[in-house]
């Protein structure tokens, strides 16, 4: 790749730089972080977040996520130093960025020709600073943010390691930069790190490249070495513990659709079909080492797209730019007669095209948010009076919306439940399969409803109630997919516990009082916790029922037979 003409790094870092400068100054100039979306995923983060910042509590070892501590440090480091956090969030996003900047310029230069580095460039600092998630919804989100920021340091890694460079190699400098971004991909979601490993080692031993691959094994047993200093050796056992927990869970083993479905479903068959062309054409182009590393790519980053929420395949756009990188300077054609470079354009072009809604959506996110106008927000979290900067709108946040089954005893639609259960035995990975089974508290089955909006008040009233009722300053864990209740009032936050909940027990050993919700955040977390309960032996003593919850007390005994 010699032959290829290199983009100006001043011209580069200038365009880039100005873009991403924009991007991080826009959400400061606007003054609050207005949600339009995904409040819930927003409110588990504010509870990871104030407990690292306000508690000093650390992942895994702390409470149980299956979250790496890197996609949350950065914002709780900025909220210990007294940002609301609305502005933690911008100031980490800026963080991010500036980190990255240097790393994806080097990349840009050394791996793409021209407007292609540009364009790279660009997309992995919209990763980093846009304010949704993905998708084409133009609606504001911090909603995993930290896919994002994974994506931006696979696409520093994945160049380095697969392409050669257009002009002089510094084999330690990008061994040590792929070592630190997959380090940093441990420490944000490790599907990434284990999705992209093959392709990247392929890639590394097919060129030869001994000193970055040495450099990157040193790079990465460094940041462990680092982390392990810091936190102990306990702290890599409590978050393949994490981990674990959530692979095996009944209630979120995979958050959309299958795997076949994200390589085959009428949304991604033409991107497989067109990334299965472009390694076809890298072989045929005499790109044998890409062929076969982009070949064992496709199944890493599919995995990685089934394991995401909204199944977003962001992997597209690096696919395209390196489809028009990657074209042969020469007028050579395949056996078919058609000439590789056009060939690879074409793959080129259908994979941007297919990236395109996505892509403009995180550009416009930001614009989106300066620029949308004020309905009357109110802060979601209250915990600290800093946090006003962290706003949803009235009806989302405290408007209550109740989803009730009508077909229950004593409702008017009592004779159709039976007709409604006679039906085919649901699919092994419908996610919903158990939620019409009866869970039984102290033989009671609970209201099958479910809480759809109003987060906020649901939390506030129960808040209110307990510390009337004199529970005021316990650590009281609520049995559903949110257990936020410290940030609502005068209660500790229950250690072990998980802000956002997937499976068994956490938290339980150390609370003095679970609350169980009549109408639940989400029936299947409930209705886990409960079967969990049960199944180790916990007895569940009532000590205070009102419209809205019951209020146990754990007392440990003997587990059940069947577990």
């Amino acid at each position: 790749m010699s032959g290829v003409k290199q983009a100006s790094l001043k011209r580069l870092a200038l365009v880039v730089g100005a873009v991403a400068l924009m991007l991080a100054v826009l959400p400061f100039v606007k003054g609050a972080l207005v949600l339009r979306m995904h409040e819930g995923d927003a409110l588990h983060l504010s509870d990871i977040v104030l407990r690292m910042a306000m508690q000093g509590q650390v992942p895994h070892l702390d409470f149980m996520t299956p979250i790496g501590i890197l996609a949350v440090w950065p914002i709780a480091f900025f909220a210990k130093l007294g940002l609301g956090l609305g502005h933690a969030f911008f100031a980490a996003q800026a963080l991010v960025a500036a980190l990255l900047l240097g790393p994806v310029l080097w990349v840009a230069r050394s791996r793409f020709p021209g407007r292609f580095a540009l364009l790279y460039a660009v997309y992995v600092m919209l990763l980093c600073l846009t304010l949704v998630h993905a998708e084409a919804k133009v609606l504001t989100s911090v909603s995993m943010h930290y896919n994002r920021w994974a994506w931006a340091l696979a696409y520093v890694a994945l160049p380095l390691a697969i392409m050669q460079p257009l002009g002089r190699s510094r084999p330690l400098l990008e061994g040590a930069l792929i070592g630190l971004a997959l380090a940093g991909l441990v420490l944000i979601k490790v599907t990434y790190f284990v999705a992209l490993l093959p392709a990247i080692l392929v890639g590394l031993v097919m060129r030869r490249a001994w000193g970055s691959l040495f450099a990157g094994v040193i790079a990465g047993l460094l940041v462990a070495a680092f982390v392990t200093l810091a936190y102990g050796a306990d702290f890599w056992l409590a978050y393949m513990r994490d981990l674990l927990a959530v692979a095996t869970s009944e209630t979120r083993s995979q958050p959309g659709l299958s795997f076949q479905e994200n390589a085959t479903a009428p949304p991604y068959l033409l991107g497989s079909l067109a990334a299965l062309g472009l390694v076809v054409l890298l072989r045929q182009s005499g790109r044998l080492t890409e062929g076969l590393a982009m070949l064992l790519l496709l199944p890493g980053v599919i995995y990685i797209t089934y394991q995401n929420w909204g199944n977003d395949p962001q992997w597209l756009v690096l696919a395209g730019v390196m489809a028009f990188a990657l074209r042969p300077s020469d007028e050579r054609k395949n056996a078919l007669g058609w000439p590789l470079g056009g060939a690879l354009a074409i793959c080129g072009v259908v994979l941007l095209s297919l990236a395109s809604p996505s892509a403009f959506n995180l550009l416009h996110s930001p614009i989106a948010a300066f620029k949308a106008k004020p309905h009357g927000e109110l802060p979601m979290v209250r915990k600290r009076s800093v946090d006003d900067d962290l706003l949803v709108e009235p009806d989302r946040l405290i408007g209550v919306r109740l989803a009730i089954r009508g077909d229950t005893p004593g409702q008017p639609y009592e004779a159709y439940a039976e007709m409604a259960k006679a039906k085919p035995e649901p699919d092994e990975e419908d996610e919903d399969k158990k939620d019409d089974e009866p869970v039984l508290l102290n033989g009671e089955e609970l209201p099958s409803c479910e809480v759809n909006s109003g987060h906020y008040a649901v939390f506030d009233l129960m808040a209110k109630d307990l510390t009337e009722a004199g529970y005021a300053g316990q650590s009281i864990l609520v049995g559903d997919l949110f257990t936020s209740l410290w940030l609502f009032g005068d209660f500790r936050p229950v250690e072990g516990a998980a802000p956002w909940y997937y499976s068994g027990t956490p938290g339980v050993a150390a609370a003095d009082r679970i609350v169980l919700l009549q109408c639940a955040f989400a029936r299947d977390r409930r209705n886990a916790m409960i079967k969990a309960l049960a199944k180790e032996g916990w007895q569940l003593e009532e000590e205070r029922r009102t419209e809205t919850y019951i209020l146990l007390r754990p007392i440990k005994g003997q587990p059940s037979s069947d577990g």
